[in-house]
C-alpha cells in the first residue's frame, strides 16, 4: 500500500489507529524522494536522519494517546523558512551555507505539533519568479512532463506533492496542485526570508 497517496485525515486516522507507524510512514516518503527527486529536483535539502528522528518522538506520542493533528505527519519545508540547525538557502548563492540559530515562528508551532520535516523544497530565488528556474540548486520540473516548468515560486512544493504520490494562482494552473498557505502574520517578518506557503496533500 502506498501510504503517501492518502490525505492528511486519513493518514491522522491511520497513526491514531495503529495501522501504521510514523517512521513507516516517514520512510515511505524518504523512499520516494530517493526514487524520484534526482529527476524531478523539488528539494534543495533532504533531512532523512532528522526526520526519522521526529517521527520516533512523534510514535511516542501517538503511542500515548498524546498525538495531535499533525504529529507524525510528513510536511515539507519552503527553503525560505528559517529551520534551526538546517540549511536556509532561499534558492540563492548567497544564503548557500546559511544555517539559521533559530526557527521561524511557523517552524516553532509545527515542531509544537510534532510533524515531521522531510526537508527543504526549492524555489525561485528569494521567491522571485515564475518557474523555480532561478534555484541556484534545484531547477524544479514539472513532475507530469519533465521537460515543463512547475510554475513558481513555490515549484517544489507543488513537484514535492506529486512526487509524493498525490493526484489532485499560477502553480496550481501549472501542476493541478494546491498548497496549504499560512495567513498574513501566522509569521513574524524577522523569522522569514520571504512570502511562504507550506503544502501536503489537502
Amino acid at each position: 500500500m502506498d501510504y503517501t497517496q492518502f490525505t492528511i485525515e486519513k493518514l491522522r486516522s491511520m497513526l491514531d489507529q495503529k495501522e501504521i507507524s510514523a517512521v513507516e510512514l516517514t520512510q515511505g516518503y524518504l523512499d520516494r524522494i530517493a526514487q524520484y527527486d534526482n529527476t524531478i529536483q523539488s528539494y534543495i535539502t533532504v533531512t532523512p536522519e532528522l526526520a526519522l528522528e521526529q517521527a520516533k518522538a512523534a510514535q511516542k506520542k501517538i503511542d500515548a494517546g498524546e498525538g495531535s493533528i499533525l504529529c507524525g505527519i510528513p510536511l515539507a519545508i519552503k527553503d525560505n523558512i528559517c529551520t534551526e540547525g538546517v540549511k536556509t538557502t532561499c534558492a540563492s548563492k548567497m544564503l548557500e551555507d546559511f544555517v539559521p540559530p533559530y526557527n521561524a515562528t511557523v517552524m516553532e508551532k509545527l515542531r509544537a505539533q510534532d510533524a515531521v520535516m522531510l526537508g527543504k523544497v526549492s524555489m525561485d530565488e528569494f521567491a522571485m519568479g515564475g518557474s523555480t528556474q532561478t534555484s541556484a540548486f534545484a531547477k524544479t520540473r514539472n513532475p507530469f512532463n519533465t521537460e515543463c516548468v512547475p510554475g513558481g515560486s513555490s515549484g517544489g512544493f507543488v513537484s514535492s506533492m506529486t512526487l509524493a504520490g498525490v493526484r489532485a494562482q499560477k502553480r496550481v494552473a501549472v501542476c493541478g496542485e494546491m498548497p496549504f498557505m499560512f495567513r498574513y502574520r501566522v509569521r513574524s517578518r524577522e523569522e522569514e526570508r520571504c512570502p511562504i506557503s507550506i503544502c501536503n496533500r489537502l
